[in-house]
């Protein structure tokens, strides 16, 4: 079993993802995790992410490609690697790299001191550590959509949003197979389940830096967000995280 599993959704990001994974097998070599793995799942992508993808696993024994039927969502990306995913620990990124992989470190000894099952990278604990924001109109929305989460589903984190959560394996696993939202509401759900489950989960301040690119629109994703709460409190009602 590998010590330390990272799951990287990538939608279209043939120009940013070599980057990033030429960051995330350094980190792991420094660390001295050589077993170490990392899935690149491919949501569909209509450039070349896939054979970026591919280039790296022939070269690197660690990675390797997933490959989505079609175009589904973040939500379905990020379950797919999860539960194809072996390691002790799990940990999903994005393929922006808008956290540096180095940060895991912090995740993990958050998750070993408080013995906890999941760790949430948050960009709201400390927004001083915010290296690049977000527009204006992007941060309001974001503490908007935190608000009715807590009041639709009884989260209470100051962020859920970001791309940077680690996982306890088999924790993760028992998560994600319960899993029903494959867009961006997905990240709610994920934490509602966990808290549904008995695990406990920890919210750790990360350094952050906004990417251009983002995939998410703040107008049709925002309405669909929002509908994916009410969605998570109807697959409650009706059993389906049990």
């Amino acid at each position: 079993m590998p010590y330390i599993s990272i799951v990287i959704p990538a939608y279209n990001e043939e120009a940013r993802l070599p980057a990033t994974l030429a960051a995330v097998l350094s980190y792991l070599a420094a660390r001295g995790w050589p077993d170490g793995e990392v899935l690149v799942v491919d949501d569909g992508s209509l450039d070349s992410t896939a054979a970026v993808a591919a280039q790296f696993q022939a070269q690197h024994p660690g990675v390797r490609l997933l490959q989505n039927p079609g175009n589904r969502g973040k939500g379905y990306s990020v379950r797919h690697g999860m539960l194809e995913s072996r390691g002790e620990w799990v940990l999903f990124t994005d393929a922006d790299h808008s956290v540096p992989i180095e940060k895991l470190d912090k995740l993990l000894d958050a998750l070993r001191a408080q013995q906890a099952a999941v760790a949430i990278g948050s960009r709201a604990l400390d927004r001083s550590l915010i290296a690049v924001h977000q527009s204006w109109f992007r941060e309001t929305a974001g503490r908007i959509y935190n608000l009715l989460m807590g009041l639709v589903t009884g989260l209470h984190f100051a962020d859920t949003q970001c791309g940077f959560k680690l996982f306890q394996g088999a924790a993760a696993r028992e998560i994600f197979r319960r899993q029903r939202i494959e867009r961006w509401g997905f990240d709610a759900e994920v934490l509602f389940i966990a808290r549904q489950l008995g695990y406990k989960t920890v919210e750790v301040p990360v350094r952050w830096s906004h990417s251009q690119g983002t995939k998410v629109s703040m107008f049709r994703d925002s309405l669909s967000m929002f509908l994916d709460l009410l969605r998570i409190r109807w697959n409650q009602l009706r059993g389906r995280y049990r």
